[in-house]
């Protein structure tokens, strides 16, 4: 997925501020397993907290 939109991204939170609160707290979290597991990420921690978070939003919707 390429930059998934706002409007996708906000549906399960209540403001924006909260929206960038969840990302950041998302990607420090696959940051640091990856670091514990010794694995090597191409893609920044905020692109797929960014993904995960949409994936997750899809997944409820269906």
């Amino acid at each position: 997925m390429l930059n998934p939109s706002i409007g996708v991204l906000i549906q399960n939170t209540d403001s924006r501020y909260k929206l960038v609160l969840d990302v950041a707290k998302t990607a420090r979290n696959i940051a640091k397993e990856a670091q514990d597991n010794g694995e090597i990420i191409i893609e920044k921690p905020v692109t797929l907290a960014m993904d995960k978070m949409a994936n997750e939003v899809k997944g409820t919707e269906e």
